[in-house]
């Protein structure tokens, strides 16, 4: 008979971690949470100083009924849920819910699922840590506040199924802020000079850039390009320095939950959610031919990047076998300092470095093995020597300019031998030996091109994770739910990599703006993640947080109430004839916009899609412009007449023609720019079309 129950929250870890204890344990999952808020009603108490009003979720009362009869049975209970906030607040949940002696309850952690950590585990059981608990209470609290306050007096008020939450609020802002930048950025013109030039007996050309004078000088137009060429005519063309030196490259520290996140997005085209998927799947177990079903990555959720010494000596003593002790680092790796860090978690690493990728290749799926070689190079570069690069600066003197040429070689590739960044990829410049100060070098040709300034680009899953890592909103666990929410709900679409704002996001970020403005304020949000790091740390009561939260917010939904109640959204007649029974069509809402539907519902039930004429005239046939979306709900404007006319814009046309060239303007900001980017024309924008 079992003496010892053990709790754990996923059913996949429940096989391997029996394996490892034995006959004498139990081993149960809870499938996640057990208790949480109800659905149908507030579930705070603010009247008795917010006590929360927890119930069994439903469907779980069957699985509950089985751990505590389980429980009855056992002399000890090891509750071994995730090491983080969330882990310990189901842990407590349990606790709860399964009204045993306290005294018989114990919390148990392990950073990986292998023999070693969860029997050491065992070895150290220790109490519940309130301060994570609370921590993770006021976070659930607080979102709880901002969705059952908000997106009601949306739902109610602005006739759109919208909802708000309190950090997919603040992501969709980030946004749709770059969209705006985006949308009003005006490209500048600026100018490159190229330079190719013969060495005496070489057969290569020596390929060389215009820098300037003494300091860098830009070209902006053609007309200082040309200034600048009538100078060079006769120059003559001499190396006027050769300059040699060594450049370090360091290997990069090992993964946390956000980089892992970006550099998934970037080399294997991963969505966060997909990420960590996979990544659990690693975590909980893997069946490996002859070893059963292990744990092959340590914990997913952390940003520490942090190693065990174990781990640590584990992977020197791995490097100097397989690739030689120069390519060990030397003395430990410096982690990065940040007050958030929670530093009782280690980086991602595998459990077990000498676990190749290779061998495990059979036992992975095509995208388990991509994601697990990921972290397994990530890893061991992160204890491997820097490369170092031979670099060549030259300057070449022509007349009153200079050019320059920079090269590159790599004398020793130190963790680059595991570990290839993007960036590390590009090949640089080889330069010739025979290159000496005064050397006079022969023009072979100059090169001039224009280009035109970018405007930044559209955030991506792993840009936006960035972003709200950088700016300190949400927390490892939150980044790909907050994601794939603020998608699936279609306020943003994803085409390709990037992210589109869709004309229902834009809807929900205004009104998020004008009455929420604390809500979706980045350092506001900022400050919300720190003080719930301080219940953590135990330096600030978890009521204390959610006391000073609720009357602002209540403050503001109150308002909003006021005021959305002032604006009456009647149904807009339009021109359209319903084709079945003749009356003029309206302009509804739906979850993914307008539509126009028959006034006679529920007898006439024909809709057609919605465009909004823009007032402007189609510039390649003359029928009116129309707002669409694509499929995925990114606004552009296209002919009234498609597919007959296959005119469409992302940006908004302008009835004006360019005075230069001719082609329509469109709408950037306050001015009007030419569709042309060649052209360049920029004018500002009239008070009349604003």
């Amino acid at each position: 008979m079992a003496k010892y129950l053990v709790i754990v929250e996923s059913p996949a870890k429940v096989k391997t971690i029996k394996k490892f204890l034995g006959s004498n344990y139990d081993v149960q999952a809870s499938n996640g949470h057990v208790r949480d808020f109800p659905k149908s009603q507030f579930g705070i108490d603010v009247e008795n100083d917010f006590e929360p009003k927890y119930i069994t979720i439903r469907g779980k009362g069957e699985l509950l009924a089985g751990l505590r009869k389980a429980a009855k049975k056992a002399d000890k209970i090891f509750l071994a849920t995730d090491p983080d906030r969330e882990g310990e607040a189901i842990s407590w949940h349990l606790m709860q819910a399964l009204k045993e002696d306290p005294k018989k309850m114990r919390r148990i952690t392990f950073n990986e699922i292998t023999k070693t950590a969860v029997k050491n585990s065992i070895k150290q059981p220790r109490e519940l840590d309130m301060n994570l608990v609370d921590a993770q209470q006021a976070r659930r609290m607080l979102d709880r506040m901002v969705g059952y306050s908000i997106s009601p007096l949306l739902w109610a008020k602005v006739k759109r199924g919208l909802s708000a939450g309190r950090v997919q609020s603040v992501a969709l802002r980030i946004i749709c802020d770059r969209e705006e930048e985006i949308n009003s950025f005006i490209p500048e013109e600026y100018w490159s000079l190229d330079g190719a030039f013969k060495i005496h007996g070489e057969k290569k050309p020596l390929q060389a850039k215009f820098y300037g004078t003494d300091k860098k000088l830009p070209i902006h137009n053609k007309a200082e390009m040309d200034e600048i060429l009538k100078k060079l005519e006769n120059a003559e063309y001499q190396v006027t320095e050769v300059k040699k030196g060594e450049r370090i490259k360091n290997a990069p520290l090992p993964f946390t939950t956000s980089t892992l996140q970006q550099e998934a997005a970037k080399t294997l085209n991963f969505s966060t959610q997909k990420t960590m998927r996979l990544a659990q799947q690693l975590y909980e177990g893997i069946d490996i031919k002859g070893n059963g079903t292990v744990g092959i990555i340590t914990y997913l959720r952390t940003d520490s990047t942090r190693i065990s010494q174990e781990a640590d000596e584990a992977a020197r003593a791995y490097i100097g076998e397989q690739y030689g002790e120069s390519y060990v680092a030397e003395g430990g790796k410096a982690v990065k300092k940040d007050q958030k860090i929670q530093d009782a978690h280690e980086a991602i690493r595998p459990t077990d470095i000498s676990r190749t990728p290779a061998m495990l290749k059979e036992s992975l799926s095509r995208d388990q093995f991509r994601l697990y070689q990921l972290i397994w190079k990530r890893f061991t570069a992160s204890r491997m020597a820097p490369a170092r690069y031979e670099t060549t600066s030259v300057k070449i003197g022509a007349g009153e300019y200079t050019f320059t040429v920079a090269a590159s070689k790599v004398v020793f590739d130190g963790f680059m031998s595991v570990y290839v960044q993007d960036d590390d990829n590009k090949k640089g410049n080889v330069l010739s030996q025979s290159l000496e100060k005064g050397m006079e070098l022969e023009l072979l040709e100059l090169k001039s091109e224009q280009h035109f300034t970018q405007p930044p680009a559209h955030y991506t899953e792993a840009s936006l994770v960035k972003a709200l890592e950088e700016q300190g909103i949400g927390r490892p666990s939150t980044y790909a739910p907050t994601i794939t929410t603020i998608i699936s709900r279609r306020y943003v679409s994803k085409e390709q990599k990037n992210l589109y704002m869709t004309e229902l996001g834009e809807v929900v970020n205004n009104i998020m703006k004008q009455a929420f403005p604390s809500i979706v304020d980045v350092h506001f949000t900022a400050m919300m993640e720190g003080l719930l790091d301080c219940v953590e740390a135990g330096t600030v009561q978890w009521k204390t947080v959610v006391r000073n939260f609720y009357p602002d917010l209540k403050k503001d939904v109150d308002a909003a109430e006021q005021e959305l109640e002032k604006v009456d959204i009647q149904d807009e007649v339009t021109d359209v004839v319903c084709d079945l029974c003749g009356r003029n069509m309206v302009i509804k809402y739906g979850p993914h916009g307008r539509f126009l539907a028959c006034p006679g519902f529920p007898d006439c039930r024909n809709t057609k899609p919605y465009y909004e004429k823009i007032g402007v005239a189609c510039p390649k046939c003359g029928r009116d412009v129309v707002l669409k979306k694509t499929q995925k709900g990114r606004k552009y404007y296209g002919c009234e007449d498609n597919p007959e006319c296959d005119f469409m814009s992302w940006q908004k046309p302008s009835d004006k023609k360019c005075p230069v060239c001719g082609s329509y303007m469109v709408e950037k900001g306050n001015k009007l720019v030419c569709s042309q980017e060649t052209c360049g024309y920029v004018e500002q924008k009239t008070k009349q079309e604003d």
